[in-house]
Parts: C-alpha cells; structure tokens; sequence
C-alpha cells in the first residue's frame, strides 16, 4: 500500500483492501488491490478451492470511496472534513459477476452521486482481469472522530 492511502483512511493491514491509488477524478476514484495467496482468510475460504469473499470485494470499494471522499474535501478546503471519517451507512444493489482468486488484481471503479443531508451516495465497479466481478450503489456519511 502507498503512503497516499494510509494517509487518507484509518484502514491498516489485515483489513486494508487498497494498495494504491491510480487515478483522481473530479467525479470519483480508482484504486487497486492484489489478493495475495498468503492471506489469512483464504485458509477457510475455502481450504482446498480458495475464493476472495465477496463481502471484501465490497469493502475494497467502500474502502476506495472513503479515500475518494477525503481527497475530494482535501482539494475544496474544507477543514471540517479534518475532523471526520468515512462510515458505510447503505448498501443496495450489490450484484456479483465474477469471481477473484488468490493472486488476481482488481480495479475498483467509484462514481460520486448525490449527496443527500450529509449522506454520500456513491457507486463502485470492481473488475478482475477486464471483466467486471462486482456492481454496488452505497451511501458513507462523514462522522465526526472521537
């Protein structure tokens, strides 16, 4: 993982599903992750056959979207969003389309949409080997530190 991620979000290894950041738009994000075949889930999921769940497929892109959101208040010079972090609210319409292997890259795609009383609506395309694997429309809202 780069420095650029660990700055922006509060996820450290084991459960940091970005390793960095390959392009900032004015309307999203896109980040990368490799799943490397050493990884403690894969011992129960599955042993023998192991799949990346699907659940850390999602995170990856909530994950990415947490980053999108702070470089986002970063670059408008919003010094409230100093004090706050990304939190996952919703999820809707989490769709499934392929699957990732131990060793397999994927780039995960987020779109910025509305945004509603503080909610971030959002939605994210995560594709391994050119093909999409993961479709999902969430909300993050920005909660104060404590």
């Amino acid at each position: 993982m780069t420095e650029e991620v660990l700055q922006a979000i509060p996820h450290r290894p084991p459960f940091l599903f970005i390793d960095k950041v390959l392009e900032t738009r004015d309307d999203g994000i896109v980040c990368s992750r490799t799943f490397r075949s050493d990884e403690k889930f894969y011992e129960g999921h599955y042993p023998n056959a192991p799949l990346t769940p699907g659940v850390l497929l999602c995170e990856s892109v909530f994950q990415a979207a947490a980053i999108y959101l702070v470089k986002k208040a970063q670059s408008s010079g919003n010094a409230d969003f100093a004090n706050r972090t990304p939190v996952l609210c919703r999820i809707e319409n989490a769709k499934f389309k392929g699957m990732v292997f131990p060793g397999d890259e994927i780039i995960i795609d987020v779109k910025d949409g509305e945004t509603l009383a503080g909610f971030y609506y959002l939605s994210g395309n995560v594709k391994s080997k050119g093909k999409t694997v993961l479709q999902i429309k969430f909300a993050l809202a920005m909660l104060e530190k404590k």
